[in-house]
């Protein structure tokens, strides 16, 4: 049964390293927004708007006081090249046996033009400073995405 993640529910713990070796713990960032989003696939049309997106709105997510980290399956490598090709100033975690999707309900079967496949989903979670979700986006729009996390993190901050 495919994991279905709500605001108000305690986040996964996650630890994966980022496309230069760096470990990041959900616990290392306790006290701060985090916001994780998984993506399907390194230089793929969809994936590079929705980097770019959320690149272009880096300094007004950073302004909440909020980190960002970009999840899918690639290799450290195909990061690496990912976010120095469209100069992405947030970490991109390997979740090669995608153990983070799956936890986060980001993993699973989908349907594409018909078509059903096993795979990552487009998807967003803004956790809060006590581990718990505060957004959730479980099919994320690859256009203006950084723009609709930068309006979340804002409401956020006004309640």
């Amino acid at each position: 049964m495919a994991v279905t993640l709500e605001a108000g529910d305690v986040a996964p713990l996650f630890s994966l390293p980022d496309q230069d070796g760096t470990t990041h713990r959900l616990a290392d960032y306790a006290g701060l927004i985090v916001v994780v989003y998984f993506y399907p696939k390194d230089e793929t049309p969809g994936c590079t708007t929705q980097a770019c997106s959320i690149r272009d709105e880096y300094d007004d997510i950073r302004a909440t006081g909020a980190v960002i980290f970009g999840v899918s399956t690639d290799d450290a490598e195909s990061h690496r090249a990912f976010r120095e090709h469209h100069g992405l100033p947030f970490p991109l975690l390997v979740d090669t046996e995608a153990r983070m999707a799956t936890a986060y309900g980001a993993w699973g079967e989908k349907t594409l033009y018909g078509r059903k496949s096993i795979g990552m989903t487009r998807s967003t979670f803004i956790i809060g400073g006590d581990g718990r979700l505060l957004r959730v986006w479980k099919r994320a729009k690859a256009a203006d995405h950084g723009a609709v996390v930068v309006k979340a993190l804002a409401t956020l901050a006004t309640k």
